[in-house]
């Protein structure tokens, strides 16, 4: 009893293990008395120098600050933190703590995990403690001023409404701005298929003729799925449509406390195997596309693997948008998925069935806290300010719980053990190997994707049996999918998409070599050429849906609401 309290005090307020860890890195500082003796000269040397910095900042010329802040932290981007000698004190002796806690970390090192974690507390206990983050940060008070108190009193009513309603963490999007089936998730369509996990979505036809072989859309079942469909001229789905495809969409049910013992199996067999089996039904067509992303393009691998395996080559072409396979290096996520931290989520599982959204969502929210809490603490809570109206916000807040028993399968076997990247995966009574997926497969990374990293996606090119086409995006790991051409964006790729495929290099840094940079253009545009390549003839559009599989309602059906 002692230690499952114990467990219910560790998982919900410390699920990351930051404690232990800081605990381990201090008592190695402890022991290495000459680097802290180091760091503590350094410290009051920089403390030393500021008063004279200060000086030099009243007379205009350079203060040769002692610890130069970067310039793209936009937190210090006033002018006050540089020209006013009292803000850039302060500014200044924040830099230089914060550079003293790191040497004191440096100091305790000795075990990889343990000291990513510590850096990573020490990371966001500075970023709560930022000067920018209180009343006195000039952007605040200036906004104060313009306003005449008003944007301090509805901060403040802000704050309160948060603390009440959303356990203190500050709203980030007006979602009344979007309501599903009209701005977002908005692509005409039907369901024509549902059971007690997945809705099927057949998108209604937009050209007089499309081409013979179906898409079928894998999206993650981690969110809901209209990142694949998130608004007019922003629908990836739309967008194929719109280039004479017919497009089928799984949607997932929001799992709740009877789908506990749910598991991977079950998401294969009732998800994408079905799924493919009503398109099949409903189109005849016996080559059908796989369009998948993230966690979806896992499974859809994973299916693509055990059907060639048993020579079911339905899947005839194969996209994955920032997808692992290989989850050796998955980078900020190790530190969520090491086996102490998966003890704390499976206790929090064990009590309710699932992992909430809000729990999963809070600690994505914390490993990126300066861009993702404290930069809405402030221009929420001491501006004032009304949230955006940002759709891919809005859509990351329309959180899904994750059952237990599938979850807890799939950290442990991927993330913990990397067992399909080692041929040892097994679904659905089968060990899976993804050299039998042999179709052409179209790879997309994200330079800036904290959650799939782009030089992780790309080990995909060494595992499966087929040609790859890998390109590279610009935005993050939401932001790289949701990509329509526009003068901001840019793709990476070696060689153009109708070309013959070539073998690329097995090693991501010399396939980057030699890639080309597409300025102004989207890798949905190359994309298209690549797909429409293996689509097949033009034809007559097909029914929306069958005999066999009637229209149930219309998109976007009932799943995603919940």
């Amino acid at each position: 009893m002692l230690n499952n309290l114990q467990k219910k005090i560790s998982s919900s307020l410390d699920p990351i293990g930051w404690g232990p860890a800081v605990a381990s890195v201090a008592g190695r500082a402890a022991k290495n008395p000459r680097a802290i003796a180091e760091a503590t000269t350094e410290y009051a040397n920089r403390l030393a120098h500021i008063p004279a910095a200060a000086t030099r900042v009243w007379s205009a010329s350079d203060p040769q600050a002692p610890v130069p802040p970067d310039p793209k932290d936009r937190r210090f981007a006033d002018a006050a933190w540089k020209e006013n000698p009292a803000y850039f004190s302060l500014l200044q002796s924040y830099l230089a703590t914060r550079e003293f806690v790191d040497e004191i970390v440096d100091a305790g090192e000795g075990d990889a995990l343990a000291d990513a974690k510590a850096r990573q507390f020490a990371n966001l206990m500075f970023d709560a403690l930022a000067p920018s983050n209180f009343l006195i940060n000039p952007g605040v008070l200036v906004r104060a001023l313009d306003t005449g108190g008003a944007s301090l009193f509805r901060g403040a009513k802000f704050a309160v409404d948060d603390l009440v309603h959303r356990k203190g963490i500050p709203l980030k999007v007006d979602r009344e701005a979007f309501t599903l089936g009209e701005n977002m998730a908005a692509t005409p369509g039907k369901v024509v298929f549902r059971n007690d996990l997945i809705e099927v979505i057949q998108y209604a036809p937009q050209t007089e003729k499309v081409h013979e072989i179906p898409i079928l859309a894998a999206p993650p079942w981690i969110n809901k799925y209209y990142i694949l469909d998130l608004a007019p001229g922003r629908s990836l789905a739309e967008w194929a449509i719109q280039h004479n495809r017919t497009v089928f969409m799984i949607s997932y049910r929001n799992p709740d406390e009877t789908m506990q013992d749910i598991t991977m199996d079950d998401y294969y067999r009732l998800g994408i195997a079905t799924a493919l089996d009503v398109v099949e039904e409903i189109t005849g067509a016996p080559r059908i596309e796989v369009l998948s992303i993230c966690l979806g393009g896992a499974v859809a691998a994973m299916a693509a693997a055990k059907m060639g395996a048993i020579g079911d080559k339905r899947i005839s072409a194969f996209t994955m948008l920032n997808t692992l396979l290989d989850y050796s290096e998955v980078g900020e996520l190790a530190l969520l998925t090491d086996p102490s931290t998966l003890d704390r989520v499976e206790f929090r599982m064990s009590r309710q069935g699932f992992l909430s959204g809000s729990e999963m969502g809070g600690t994505f929210d914390m490993i990126r806290a300066k861009d993702l809490i404290f930069n809405y603490w402030v221009s929420r809570w001491m501006k004032g300010e009304k949230p955006a109206a940002f759709d891919i916000l809005a859509w990351n807040e329309d959180s899904t719980r994750m059952p237990a028993a599938m979850h807890s399968h799939y950290l442990r076997t991927l993330y913990g053990r990397n067992e399909l990247a080692e041929k040892k995966y097994e679904l659905d009574g089968s060990v899976l190997d993804l050299a039998d997926v042999t179709c052409d497969t179209y790879i997309v990374g994200a330079i800036n994707d904290h959650i799939v990293p782009w030089t992780s996606s790309y080990k995909a090119v060494n595992l499966l049996g087929g040609d790859v086409r890998y390109v590279l995006t610009s935005g993050g790991h939401v932001a790289g999918a949701v990509n329509p051409p526009n003068p901001k964006a840019w793709f990476e790729a070696v060689g153009d998409p109708d070309d013959e495929p070539t073998e690329l290099p097995s090693d991501p840094k010399s396939w980057h070599e030699t890639a080309t940079r597409h300025a102004a253009a989207s890798w949905w545009e190359d994309w298209t050429v690549w797909s429409t390549k293996r689509a097949g003839a033009l034809t007559s559009p097909p029914s929306m849906g069958s005999k066999d599989h009637p229209v149930l309602g219309d998109a976007p059906g009932t799943y995603v609401f919940s």
